[in-house]
């Protein structure tokens, strides 16, 4: 029986009134649908120390605690890396 695929922990962090935010959300939701895995949503408004360490960079997406994308999210490098972590073939 083969061992379950590591499932990689996605997190996008936003800030409130941030409209690339909103296009960062829609990109990451298509994404994560597509591969079948979920994904979370944390607001530098909620946490300081988030605000201090990503500043400018909002929306962020993390994939594993590790920074993969800032500002616009490139949907095809988003796939690529979480096919990767799922231990699919890009």
């Amino acid at each position: 029986m083969a061992t379950p695929a590591h499932i990689p922990d996605v997190v996008l962090i936003t800030k409130a009134n941030c409209h690339l935010c909103t296009e960062a959300r829609a990109a990451v939701g298509r994404v994560t649908a597509a591969l079948g895995i979920g994904w979370t949503e944390q607001s530098v408004d909620d946490d300081a120390g988030l605000r201090d360490r990503f500043a400018e960079e909002i929306p962020v997406v993390l994939v594993d605690g590790v920074q993969r994308d800032f500002w616009k999210i490139d949907e095809a490098r988003l796939t690529r890396t979480l096919q990767r972590a799922l231990g699919q073939q890009p």
